[in-house]
């Protein structure tokens, strides 16, 4: 309440000083001072930034360069794989039990090929020594899965385990390759597994639908990769990846006729072989070999994107179909054993 000595310029006084007050009147009827401005301020200052981070933003994503797809280069590549599964079916066909060396040599010069891509693609430490460890131990294990007395897949898991052993002794020698050794294992790894991996289909032509069942899975996976290359070759839509020239339609249209081609070949093989049991196998097969083959597609899209030079462009474009069939050789030996016995 007010009192009667209250002095009404002192009141003024009190509301002049009080900070960060309106004045009397209506609200913002009076301009602020430095506070208001410098809260303008600051708010054009933070749109800026945000308008100068979405200008940014859409200057990132113009620069994603989108790779053409090079129809002749699928084709090629689908030949390949053609050529490729057609190998590995007539080679296990053709092969008796006193003439299994042929068969051997067809699947070497194919670990020859495959330590050729896979190499030059990984860039393992000490690559020479490397790839003449994988050379011997390619031999060693097409040699146990021909002659070994029980057929099956002790004998290459210990030519696999040696020959690991042996690639990164000798990428010991020299200071630069040990400095690698801890981050480049898993790539000596992959490189010796995939080399003792294509001598398992000579083990199966020794066991009791192993011949079969690895025809079904290798005419599933090549058609399933021809089928895919083709596909990009004529419709590469739509983009799997900007970077990678690949198109979905052809993985899926690869994997269905896969699936039905090894479904028609189960139906003329005798039991207990079945036009479903086929399907199974043959689904199973085609997309373990797309997957492969997209996975490499992606691996080189990284490196690309990181700067590193690239691969040379033979091994490159042989790298998806040999590591495709050389991952689908032991799946097909667990087919084998697990689902058709």
């Amino acid at each position: 309440m007010p009192q009667d000595d209250w002095d009404a310029e002192a009141s003024r006084d009190i509301a002049r000083s009080a900070p960060g007050k309106p004045p009397a009147g209506f609200f913002g009827a009076v301009p602020d001072a430095e506070p208001r401005a410098g809260h303008r301020a600051g708010k054009e200052g933070s749109t800026r930034e945000v308008e100068d981070e979405a200008a940014e933003d859409e200057e990132e994503l113009e620069e994603i360069e989108v790779v053409p797809v090079r129809r002749q280069l699928a084709l090629a590549i689908a030949v390949f794989a053609g050529l490729l599964g057609l190998g590995i079916i007539l080679g296990a066909q053709t092969s008796a039990p006193d003439s299994r060396v042929p068969y051997a040599i067809v699947l070497f010069g194919i670990q020859l090929l495959f330590l050729l891509a896979w190499t030059m693609a990984l860039r393992p430490p000490a690559a020479g020594a490397t790839a003449g460890v994988c050379v011997a131990v390619a031999l060693v294990a097409d040699y146990q899965a021909v002659t070994s007395a029980s057929p099956g897949l002790a004998p290459l898991i210990y030519v696999a385990l040696g020959g690991f052993v042996a690639a990164l002794i000798g990428q010991l020698f020299r200071a630069e390759d040990r400095a690698r050794v801890g981050d480049s294992w898993r790539t000596t790894l992959v490189i010796v597994l995939g080399v003792v991996a294509y001598a398992i289909p000579a083990v199966l032509t020794r066991q009791p639908l192993g011949t079969q069942t690895m025809m079904l899975a290798a005419a599933a996976a090549g058609v399933a990769l021809l089928v895919a290359r083709l596909t990009d070759s004529i419709f590469p839509r739509p983009r799997i990846a900007p970077q990678v020239p690949r198109g979905a339609t052809g993985v899926v249209l690869g994997a269905m006729l896969g699936t039905l081609g090894a479904a028609a070949l189960g139906s003329v093989l005798v039991l207990p072989f079945t036009p479903a049991k086929g399907a199974v196998i043959g689904l199973i097969a085609a997309v373990v070999a797309n997957l492969v083959d997209l996975a490499v597609n992606f691996g080189e899209a990284g490196r690309t994107l990181a700067g590193d030079a690239p691969t040379f462009w033979v091994s490159r474009h042989m790298q998806g179909p040999l590591g495709a069939f050389a991952l689908v050789a032991p799946v097909t030996y667990a087919l084998t054993h697990w689902y058709m016995s």
